[in-house]
C-alpha cells in the first residue's frame, strides 16, 4: 500500500523521468514530503511560469517529456502561459497541480482554481484524480497520450486528499483508448501517388516544420531532399531540421524570411509541407501563397490537413515513417537543374544582409558572431521579438533541438527558463540564451535558479532600449508613434548580475564584440553579457502582416 503522493513519485520513475521543474504550496505539500526521498531531481524554479517553460526546453533538447509541478489556485494558473506555449508549439509536457480537497471543491475554498477548465483549450487532455485507486493509471495515460501522436501537454490536477489516502500500487504497462489511434504507416497508394508527382515535378521545395524535429525525422528530410534535389525552407520551428549551411538549405520562410527561402515558395510548381501547419506568419496572404503549385501535407495531425491551405495529396502518419517510405518509392528525379540555377542566382542577388555603419553594434552582427565562435554547435535558446528574428536568421544551426524558441505563442520571457531545462536535459553542452532587455526582464527571477544549480547558461543581451519588435511596427505602420515601446530606466544588467553572484561583460564597441563573447563561452560558469546595440535596428526582410511573400520591405 501506497499514499497518492508515494505512487505520483514511483509512477514518475516508472516512466525513466530524472528532471522535474517546480515550486511548492499548500496543496502539494503530501507530494513534496515524498519528493524529499526520492532519487528525482526536482528543480525549484523562482515562479511557476518558469517551471512551464523550464520544463518545455527540457523536453525541446532532449525529446523527453518534460513534468512540472505547481500547487493549486495562482501556483496552477501562473502555469497557463507555459501551458499554452507548449501546446501551440506541440511540445510533451505532462502537468502536476494540487487541487483541494474533494469535498472543498466547488466552495471557493481558499486557493481553488478550476485548471481543468481553464486550461480546456491549451491541453491535449486533462484529469481531475478523484479515486486514489486510478491515480498510477492515470499517470501512465497521461505520459502516453502527451509523447505520442502530435505531442502536447496533459495536465493532471491533484486534490490534497487524494495524495494522502492509500491503495495498493500497480503500474499498468499498456494504455488504450477508444477513439484515440497513434497514426503510423502511411497509406501505401498516397505514397505512391505523392512519389510521382515528385518526379515530374521541375520547381520542387520541401517546406519543413517543427513536426521534422518532434518525429526525429531530420535525416529523413535531407535525404529525401538530396535523393531529389529538392530545395528545403523551414519554419522557425524547423530549424535544424537541415544545416543552414547545407547546400539545398534555403533558411527560414514567412514574415522575415529570406528573400530566396520566399520566392522559391512563391515561385514552385510543387510545395511538399512536411510536420508543418501553414502558420499565417509563414503564409501571409493565403490568396497569393504557392499560387503556381501542387502542395503535398504530410502531417500526423489530420485536423491540420486543409484546415489553412488546400492541398491536393494528403499523407497523414507519422512523418518519419512517411519519408522513408516516401523515398522507397521514389524513382525519377526531378528535372529541376534551371530552378536551383534560379535560386542560387536570388541567393547570390539578395542574401540576409544589414548596414555596419560607424562603431554602433548591430544586433544582426553579435548574432552570427555567436555562430561563428560555436560553429552553430550550441543550444540556442531564444526570447520573443527582434532578437528571436535575428537569431533565426543569423545563427546557422547545425542540427535539430539546438534552436529553441516560443513560435506559435510568441512568450516573452520564454528564452532564460527554456535555457534552464535545456542546459539541465543536455549538460555537456554550450547553452546561449539569445535576448532583447525587454523579454528578459520577464523572468530575470531565474538567474537565482541558474546558481542554485551551478548552470553554466550564457545570456546575451541585445540591449537596444526598447521593445524591439513593437517598436519597429510603430515606425513602419503608425509613423513612428512610439507608445509606451522605451524602456526607461533599464537596467544596470552588469550590477544585476553581481547581485547574484553571476559574471557580467558590457560590450559596447563592435571591435570588442568577438573577444567578449569569446570570454563568455569560455567562462566555466554563467554570465550575462549586456551588448549596447543600435537602438532602432529593424528586422528585414519584412513581409507586412496578410501580405505576399513577395512583397518584402528592406533586406
Amino acid at each position: 500500500m501506497m499514499t497518492g503522493a508515494e505512487i505520483i513519485v514511483k509512477s514518475l520513475e516508472q516512466e525513466g523521468v530524472e528532471v522535474v521543474f517546480g515550486y511548492p504550496g499548500g496543496a502539494v505539500i503530501p507530494l513534496y514530503d515524498k519528493l524529499y526521498d526520492s532519487p528525482l531531481k526536482h528543480i525549484l524554479v523562482r515562479h511557476e511560469q518558469a517551471a512551464a517553460h523550464a520544463a518545455d526546453g527540457y523536453a525541446r533538447a532532449t525529446g523527453k517529456t518534460g513534468v512540472v509541478i505547481a500547487t493549486s489556485g495562482p501556483g496552477a494558473t501562473n502555469l497557463v502561459t507555459g501551458i499554452a506555449t507548449a501546446a501551440m508549439d506541440s511540445i510533451p509536457m505532462v502537468v502536476f497541480t494540487g487541487q483541494v480537497a474533494l469535498p472543498a471543491i466547488g466552495r471557493d475554498s481558499f486557493q481553488e482554481a478550476d485548471i481543468t477548465g481553464i486550461t480546456l483549450p491549451i491541453v491535449k487532455h486533462s484529469y481531475l484524480v478523484r479515486d486514489v485507486n486510478e491515480l498510477a493509471s492515470t499517470i501512465r495515460s497521461a505520459f502516453y497520450l502527451a509523447s505520442t501522436g502530435r505531442q502536447g501537454p496533459v495536465l493532471i490536477d491533484l486534490p490534497k486528499d487524494i495524495q494522502m489516502a492509500e491503495a495498493e500500487f500497480s503500474y499498468p504497462q499498456e494504455v488504450s483508448f477508444r477513439g484515440y489511434r497513434v497514426p503510423g504507416e502511411p497509406n501505401s497508394a498516397m505514397v505512391y501517388q505523392t512519389a510521382k508527382k515528385i518526379g515530374l515535378s521541375r520547381r520542387p521545395v520541401i517546406y519543413a516544420g517543427g513536426g521534422v524535429i518532434s518525429s526525429g525525422a531530420a535525416e529523413e528530410i535531407i535525404g529525401l531532399a538530396e535523393k531529389t534535389n529538392t530545395p528545403v525552407v523551414t519554419t522557425l520551428m524547423g530549424k535544424g531540421a537541415i544545416a543552414d549551411d547545407h547546400p539545398l538549405s534555403l533558411g527560414m520562410v514567412g514574415m522575415h524570411g529570406t528573400y530566396y527561402a520566399n520566392y522559391a515558395v512563391s515561385h514552385c510548381d510543387l510545395l511538399i509541407a512536411v510536420g508543418a501547419r501553414f502558420s499565417d506568419r509563414v503564409t501571409g496572404n493565403l490568396d497569393t501563397f504557392a499560387p503556381h503549385a501542387e502542395i503535398i501535407h504530410i502531417d500526423i495531425d489530420a485536423a491540420e490537413i486543409g484546415k489553412n491551405v488546400g492541398v491536393q495529396c494528403a499523407l497523414q502518419g507519422d512523418v518519419k515513417l512517411v519519408l522513408q517510405e516516401l523515398q522507397r518509392r521514389i524513382e525519377g528525379k526531378p528535372q529541376s537543374e534551371k530552378w536551383l540555377e534560379q535560386i542560387a542566382c536570388w541567393k547570390e542577388e539578395h542574401p540576409l544582409t544589414y548596414e555596419q555603419d560607424g562603431d554602433e553594434i548591430k544586433p544582426q552582427y553579435v548574432v552570427e558572431q555567436i555562430s561563428e565562435l560555436t560553429g552553430g554547435n550550441a543550444i540556442v535558446t531564444t526570447e520573443v521579438g527582434q532578437n528571436q528574428m535575428w537569431a533565426a536568421q543569423y545563427y546557422k544551426a547545425k542540427k535539430p533541438r539546438c534552436f529553441i524558441s516560443s513560435g506559435g505563442l510568441g512568450t516573452m520571457g520564454y528564452g532564460l527558463p527554456a535555457a534552464v531545462g535545456a542546459q539541465l536535459g543536455c549538460p555537456d553542452q554550450l547553452v546561449i540564451d539569445i535576448s532583447g532587455d525587454g523579454s528578459f526582464q520577464m523572468n530575470l527571477q531565474e538567474l537565482a535558479t541558474i546558481v542554485q544549480y551551478q548552470l553554466p547558461v550564457k545570456i546575451v543581451i541585445l540591449n537596444n532600449g526598447y521593445l524591439g519588435m513593437v517598436r519597429q511596427w510603430q515606425e513602419l505602420f503608425h509613423e513612428k508613434r512610439y507608445s509606451q515601446t522605451e524602456l526607461i530606466p533599464v537596467p544596470d544588467f552588469i550590477k544585476l548580475a553581481a547581485a547574484y553572484g553571476i559574471k557580467g561583460l558590457r560590450v559596447q564597441r563592435t571591435e570588442d564584440v568577438p573577444s567578449v563573447l569569446e570570454e563568455a563561452i569560455k567562462y566555466p560558469g554563467p554570465v550575462i553579457v549586456d551588448c549596447v546595440v543600435a537602438k532602432e535596428e529593424n528586422v528585414f526582410p519584412m513581409v507586412p502582416a496578410g501580405g505576399s511573400l513577395t512583397n518584402m520591405l528592406g533586406g
